[in-house]
């Protein structure tokens, strides 16, 4: 059956084809309501179907942009995804999201393929395993930014929180309500990134400022499935730590789960923070107190600046990094100690 063309619904509407292209390209302003109507009427009358590659290689655009997250299983991550899509939705514009389960391997795949379907831009919150790549497109003048994460090295604009205050605020927090020895928890820092660094760092900043020690034996940063027996380590210590800051929410969540299963109350036996402020953390038994980050600002402003690099073709990156406010919610997983 021969397909539908702008020609024959231009025909049934009574129209020309550059009034059916206008309509089509929501370009309205010196359009009568009557002709809006009776395009559309042609339109679902004629089951017409818009040609989106043949309309993208006219633009040269394919109003599309990837997404690439370092793992979906991070709340962060789907919260951030989420406004990243209404913001682009406003502008006409649609997502493609891949998962890179924290696999450089896998977020090449990722790259190289949204760069072949032509996207007009990704957003990528980065392994770090791609230095090459990632500088490949800032010397192509490719639209690009980062999330959560900044590459040592690549001048890519980045969308991340203030990671240090994040892990201070958990720390001072600990502190106000008597507590000495605490301890945080993160996953691996193997490839450097940047959020788990920092937040390391604010904490030894808020420890030494406050005037505690700075224990090796109170910090590790571990792959999820080590987290559990990390924390047993931690635990059996001779002096354990009365406190934890889970680095991140995957973190909080395997804490909590060595909390159970070794019968442990909080915050009597332990008191917990959480950095992220996942959905659970209100309703649980106690409810944990969190540090949150702004997702849905963050998404926001990395979507607007995707597609102001997108809008003006910019030939280097010259936008700056941005970074969010933390914010400390207070629940009932920090107790008060005494002395």
């Amino acid at each position: 059956m021969k397909p539908v063309t702008i020609a024959d619904v231009a025909l049934h509407a009574k129209v020309s084809k550059s009034t059916v292209s206008q309509f089509l390209n929501k370009r309205y302003d010196y359009m009568g309501e009557k002709t809006k109507q009776r395009i559309e009427q042609a339109i679902k009358d004629l089951g017409y179907q818009p040609n989106y590659v043949a309309r993208s290689l006219k633009q040269k655009s394919t109003k599309t942009i990837g997404v690439i997250v370092a793992n979906i299983l991070h709340n962060f991550s789907t919260e951030v995804s989420r406004a990243i899509e209404d913001a682009c939705n406003e502008h006409g514009f649609h997502l493609i999201v891949c998962n890179a389960d924290d696999n450089p391997e896998k977020e090449k795949k990722y790259m190289e393929m949204l760069r072949a379907k032509q996207v007009d831009g990704i957003i990528i919150f980065p392994t770090g395993g791609n230095k090459e790549l990632y500088q490949k497109m800032l010397d192509e003048k490719y639209p690009v930014v980062f999330v959560d994460r900044e590459v040592q090295g690549i001048p890519v604009s980045s969308i991340m929180l203030e990671n240090k205050k994040a892990a201070r605020l958990a720390v001072e927090h600990f502190i106000e309500r008597g507590y000495k020895r605490i301890g945080i928890m993160t996953t691996s820092i193997i490839r450097n990134l940047s959020p788990r660094v920092e937040r390391i760092e604010g904490y030894k900043e808020a420890m030494n400022d406050n005037g505690l020690p700075v224990q090796k034996e109170y910090m590790k940063s571990l792959d999820l499935e080590q987290i559990q027996d990390g924390m047993k380590s931690m635990l059996s210590l001779k002096e354990p730590p009365e406190a934890v800051v889970a680095g991140n929410d995957l973190a909080l969540i395997e804490i909590l789960k060595y909390v159970k299963q070794n019968r442990l109350k909080i915050p009597e036996d332990l008191a917990v923070i959480g950095i992220d402020d996942v959905s659970f953390a209100s309703f649980y038994t106690p409810s944990i107190t969190t540090v949150a980050q702004p997702t849905f600002e963050m998404g926001k402003k990395a979507a607007d600046v995707l597609l102001t690099k997108i809008s003006k073709k910019q030939g280097k990156d010259n936008l700056p990094d941005y970074r969010f406010e933390p914010q400390l919610m207070v629940r009932d997983s920090v107790g008060y100690r005494n002395g």
